[in-house]
């Protein structure tokens, strides 16, 4: 027998699940097919640093079947609140950033005095873990260091510049890896930036048409050795690599030594941003450019990092109610992002006294309810046949193999106003399958012409 299922949360907003049992006197057994053990040597070992070796390293599957993470940025520049690019614009001499910083600080000031005022005083990680947990998302990736150069732990390659020397005096990276993994079920990663804007070592190097490495020796490549080692990351989302090559950030051999001997050589993923023109390329997964949705299935694995506040991925004072993603508009990007084989980092800016704002908190837990109801259409699912319906463009689909079933999920991101939702794909029901709403109500669905109604 064959049985379409359709499950809804919001009144615009449904899920629909065809699934063909193999025995009806089955349905108590109802189980997931572990695929594949993550913690398992599963990669071939060892791997060299070339592309060529490195290419093919087998996804660890917890990442695919994941779908939905949350990306934090939160460094200094939360405290001007006027961008994460603040340092650099108002140095470079952007008319907006100069004009702020004549109008409300003296004219000695610099923004190193910003980083004095990086006090993260409210900052609870056991608070943060539960209202990330209530989002629904599987993991979670932290700035550990931005562009500014400013690391969120006591790097001892960060003199002075970092969380437990000036400012919060606290290891921010480390309290909240700790709560992620203590009060919840998530993992934990970490952004970092390969590159900083006004280091004089990378200055130096760049002089030199990075023909010297010393930044490189000497800062950027220990900080990730000692990230790893210390905390242990399961996501490396890089960046601030645009300027050089990968031979110049030694990115190949740091690559090898990851996947070969780090402590989450298992598990460990990164993204593609490992030197000038590898975007969209190489890595474990590709995100290509920031809110990359292609809108059509891809090749291969891939993300869409972006932000609730449509202009920025720090927290912004100036922002108004308009200037963030609807709770509707968030999950109709998750759900087109996942249907196409796509996850979702959606990203939120704490203020610098540490808390996460009220508007952040309240689009998280909408999409985590969502997830309540109709996660089992996200998580551990498969791009199906198609991913958007041939003749209701607002239905994407995935779908999911189960010990005894193959189910295909249809999400309807607009719920028809007649309650006849048409759909064009070919989907193989019977005059005994059965169509129902989440929580049991039973609707009529039967094929007319060439298309499903």
């Amino acid at each position: 027998m064959k049985k379409l299922v359709v499950f809804f949360e919001l009144a615009i907003i449904l899920t629909v699940i065809l699934a063909d049992f193999v025995n009806q006197d089955n349905r108590g057994d109802v189980f997931y097919i572990q695929l594949e053990n993550e913690e398992k040597e599963c990669m071939k070992k060892p791997f060299t640093p070339d592309w060529n070796s490195l290419d093919t390293r087998e996804l660890p599957t917890w990442y695919d079947q994941a779908k939905f993470g949350i990306f934090i940025h939160w460094g200094v520049f939360s405290v001007p609140s006027f961008g994460e690019w603040f340092w650099y614009n108002w140095r470079e001499g952007s008319p907006s950033y100069v004009e702020f910083m004549q109008k409300n600080y003296p004219p000695n000031f610099t923004y190193a005095g910003f980083a004095e005022q990086f006090r993260a005083e409210f900052f609870d990680p056991d608070l943060w873990a539960e209202i990330l947990k209530s989002s629904g998302a599987k993991y979670v990736v932290l700035t550990s260091k931005h562009h500014e150069g400013f690391t969120l732990w006591p790097s001892k390659y960060s003199w002075n510049w970092n969380s437990m020397d000036i400012g919060p005096k606290r290891d921010l990276v480390g309290e909240l890896a700790e709560a992620i993994r203590r009060k919840t079920d998530m993992r934990f990663g970490i952004y970092h930036s390969l590159y900083e804007w006004y280091h004089p070592l990378y200055l130096q190097d760049k002089a030199n048409n990075f023909t010297s490495q010393d930044f490189v020796r000497f800062k950027t490549m220990p900080e990730l050795y000692e990230l790893v080692d210390n905390y242990k990351p399961d996501v490396i989302w890089s960046d601030g690599d645009w300027e050089a090559s990968e031979k110049y950030w030694d990115t190949l051999n740091f690559l090898a030594w990851l996947y070969n001997d780090s402590p989450v050589r298992n598990t460990v993923v990164v993204n593609d941003r490992w030197g000038h023109g590898l975007g969209c390329t190489h890595g474990d997964f590709v995100n290509c450019q920031d809110r990359y949705n292609p809108g059509v299935l891809q090749t291969r694995k891939w993300e869409n990092a972006m932000t609730i506040d449509r202009y920025a991925w720090a927290f912004r004072r100036n922002a108004r109610l308009e200037d963030f993603l609807t709770t509707q508009e968030l999950i109709e990007t998750l759900v087109t992002t996942v249907s196409c084989g796509g996850n979702l980092l959606m990203n939120i800016g704490p203020t610098a006294d540490g808390v996460i704002r009220p508007i952040f908190e309240e689009r998280l837990r909408d999409v985590g309810s969502w997830l309540h109801v109709n996660g089992e259409a996200i998580f551990r699912t498969r791009p199906w046949a198609l991913q958007n319906d041939t003749l209701t463009s607002n239905v994407w689909y995935t779908s999911k193999k189960t010990l005894f079933w193959t189910y295909v999920y249809g999400i309807t991101l607009r719920w028809p106003e007649n309650n006849i939702l048409m759909l064009g794909a070919s989907l193989p029901l019977t005059d005994r399958s059965i169509v129902t709403l989440l929580g049991g109500a039973f609707l009529r669905a039967s094929y007319q012409s060439s298309f499903l109604k």
